[in-house]
């Protein structure tokens, strides 16, 4: 994904193109009220940040910071040739700072890939240092960012997050049988649902709740975790493309075939046919019609 920036004389205008969604659109005010807090404002000019590819949807805050960058970099606040070793990902505040954003794993693995540094929030630069050992700035806020690009601050390099192991436990193996209850009870743990156990469940009940699988983060493991990040990323992006493409006409049959499924049968009590001419004429007007 590459974010673009035009800024053109004109009449002064803001505009985000590239099928943005309203999260997207929306951070053209937040890109706004983070440079008026560092004092700059935006040029009296008509302003256009391209998301290429154009025809593919973007969606999520963390185009924030590289809109910000780019617009940085067209105002002249920043050498657009150093930005593009880089890949940015965060969402911004209104003061400036750079908060954490969901996808911060993929991007950096795409820059190791690309063999390109990361640009990302300060609190998540431990969990961006887990992909490979691409430099990675792990920023506060858009002003110590910009001082590091220009080599008048030097931010240090994330460290890898520690592991924490899990408190031991009962085991959902030990259980025997039970098969609904600990069905239930792993996909409550997988979806991080809560559980609810009501009247007096017998002792084989007690053993499979006692032994409920950990809802929370799995350890981070090197090589693993990315390669189950990629291909869970993979599949995500083919399944999105199969639905883009085919979604309209999936959506309608599944529409036909339930509403052909569970329609009530219905019964129509039309009046008797009369059987002669003579009825039927009687039952039309001068005209002929009926």
């Amino acid at each position: 994904m590459e974010v673009q920036c035009s800024v053109a004389p004109g009449l002064p205008k803001f505009n985000i193109v590239g099928l943005a969604d309203k999260a997207v659109g929306e951070s053209k005010e937040r890109v706004r009220a983070a440079l008026a807090g560092m004092g700059l404002a935006l040029p009296p000019k008509r302003i256009t940040i391209n998301l290429s590819p154009a025809d593919l949807p973007k969606e999520g805050s963390h185009y924030d910071l590289p809109i910000a960058l780019a617009l940085l970099a067209a105002m002249g606040v920043t050498d657009a040739e150093q930005l593009g070793d880089w890949i940015a990902v965060g969402e911004l505040a209104l003061d400036a700072r750079i908060v954490p954003s969901p996808g911060v794993l993929l991007a950096a693995i795409h820059a190791s890939e690309a063999e390109a540094g990361l640009i990302c929030p300060a609190a998540q630069g431990s969990e961006a240092r887990w992909a490979s050992a691409v430099p990675i700035c792990a920023a506060p806020d858009l002003a110590s960012l910009l001082n590091h690009l220009k080599g008048t601050q030097q931010l240090p390099q994330p460290e890898p997050g520690s592991v924490e192991e899990s408190a031991t436990g009962a085991d959902l193996r030990q259980v025997k049988g039970q098969e609904t209850a600990k069905r239930a009870l792993e996909i409550a743990a997988a979806g991080g649902h809560n559980l609810l156990k009501m009247a007096q469940p017998p002792i084989a009940f007690h053993a499979t709740a006692a032994s409920r699988p950990n809802s929370g983060r799995t350890p981070l493991l090197s090589n693993p975790l990315l390669a189950a990040a990629r291909d869970a990323f993979e599949k995500q992006t083919q399944s999105w493309n199969c639905a883009r493409f085919k979604g309209r006409s999936a959506i309608i049959s599944l529409s036909v075939q339930i509403t052909a499924a569970y329609q009530p049968a219905t019964r129509l009590f039309l009046p008797p046919v009369p059987s002669n001419r003579s009825a039927c004429h009687l039952r039309r007007d001068r005209r002929g019609r009926l």
